[in-house]
């Protein structure tokens, strides 16, 4: 069983979280923030949406920081995804 996105939506693997800060101290599971930046797992086939035509710009293996409250959690077998729609994309990481 896998994910297949529909229309201009992306599934990303969200990057683990830091568990030190820079200066060295261990952070508790709660006290960790959410990182933005993930894997791009599966991209749709983009197309026309809502009226206009979309050309998915990200491809399967990027690396790219999304927005902070953009996505759907997925939880598949032990692995959790985001899915997201393209435009909640900010930026590619190269």
């Amino acid at each position: 069983m896998k994910l297949v996105p529909l229309g201009d939506r992306v599934v990303l693997k969200q990057l683990e979280a830091e568990e030190t800060t820079k200066s060295g101290i261990v952070l508790p599971g709660q006290a960790q923030e959410k990182p933005q930046q993930a894997e791009v797992i599966a991209v749709g086939p983009g197309g026309c949406v809502d009226g206009k035509e979309v050309k998915m710009e990200v491809k399967v293996g990027d690396q790219v920081i999304y927005s902070k409250y953009a996505g759907t959690d997925v939880k598949m077998h032990e692995d959790e995804y985001i899915i997201v729609k393209q435009s909640d994309i900010l930026a590619i990481v190269e």
